[in-house]
């Protein structure tokens, strides 16, 4: 049943990032490339149609965490406490960009709720990338100093950096080098990603540019992949054992790799719908190849008094997983009709479209 409700969050997990990502790409490609205020209007357009429906994804997988694994729910919610509250702050900047910049029609009205848009996009993509990178590298569980646990065997509270601004502390922070590459790469991966959403489903005037922009960002997500792999090793030697005792997870990696490959192709695609699918395998393949590297842990531990949080040591009883699983059967009706009809309506090119007036 663990195993289940694993597979359940890791793909609403994996579908948000998929739709909310092309809406923080979308922000990241209005922030430095979109000039004239036709392009900005339809871009800004092209996330604000869907960026309400996509988020629901988010707030499914948090409930989903806290049927399913409870502790671990509760364990990150109080250590991530301060970069969450960041988060909260940049969605909700972002919502107000889209929604406001329509509302009069001041340049510098508009300037402002751009700015909003992008910079908030992209700070987004930036921690959520972060978040992942934390995930990946483990926490000080129970916040043990001198080999004594301060609270708990599951909790733990880290600063936003400490000073030494390393990964490999006793106390690492939230941001470190590490952590920091891990944002990048997801900073690049969703500007493709939203790129290629922009040339799916708008006539803006830089559509012809942006495959060159793919293939340039592209280039450096293949060197920043390439780059995160060695360092990877040197914060956690064992970060490939699973792939090595079960090759079929390997199926994963070589998602991730379709996508990158792929998209050196973008300038050869005909259908627009192509280049979209292959930053989605991106998104797909990097998302669950970080859940398969660490299976069935969740949560590791950077010392050696705690266990790391796991799927068993977090998860709920079986009685309340039993009945998370019919609130959550439920619970995916509701998500997969909302979705389909939602995205039936906003079928086709949008730019003539009325949104924000």
């Amino acid at each position: 049943m663990e195993t289940f409700w694993f597979i359940a969050i890791a793909i609403v997990l994996a579908v948000f990032f998929i739709l909310d990502g092309y809406d923080f790409g979308t922000g990241i490609i209005h922030l430095f490339f979109a000039k004239t205020e036709k392009d900005k209007e339809v871009i800004a357009k092209s996330a604000g149609l869907f960026w309400d429906s996509n988020e629901v994804w988010l707030v499914a997988a948090g409930g989903l965490l806290f049927m399913a694994f409870p502790t671990f729910y509760a364990s990150v919610f109080s250590g991530f406490y301060l970069p969450l509250i960041i988060v909260l702050w940049l969605i909700i900047f972002r919502a107000i960009g889209l929604e406001f910049r329509g509302q009069f029609r001041f340049q510098m009205w508009k300037d402002i709720w751009d700015k909003s848009f992008g910079v908030s996009s992209l700070l987004l993509a930036l921690f959520f990338g972060i978040a992942l990178g934390n995930v990946v590298r483990g926490v000080n569980l129970g916040g043990v100093e001198d080999g004594v646990s301060v609270y708990e065997g599951h909790y733990f509270f880290l600063p936003l950096w400490n000073s030494s601004f390393s990964p490999l502390s006793d106390h690492p922070g939230i941001i470190d080098w590490f952590t920091i590459i891990i944002g990048l790469i997801s900073v690049v991966t969703l500007a493709t990603h939203g790129a290629n959403w922009i040339i799916l489903k708008t006539n803006s005037s830089i559509n012809g540019n942006l495959k060159n922009i793919i293939f340039k960002l592209n280039i450096v997500l293949a060197a920043l992949t390439i780059f995160s792999l060695v360092v990877w090793q040197v914060v956690n030697p064992n970060s490939l054992d699973n792939f090595m005792e079960k090759p079929y997870l390997m199926i994963f990696p070589l998602i991730y790799l379709t996508g990158l490959i792929g998209l050196f192709f973008i300038k050869k695609l005909k259908k627009e719908i192509h280049g979209f699918a292959l930053s989605t395998l991106l998104i797909l393949g990097g998302i669950t190849s970080s859940l398969a590297s660490m299976f069935p842990v969740i949560l590791p531990s950077v010392n050696s008094v705690n266990e790391p949080l796991t799927i068993y040591n977090t998860a709920a009883s079986n009685y309340g997983l039993s009945v998370a699983l019919t609130w959550g059967f439920i619970g995916f009706i509701l998500l997969i009709i909302y979705f389909i009809v939602q995205k039936r309506l906003m079928g086709g090119k949008i730019d003539h479209m009325d949104y924000g007036h």
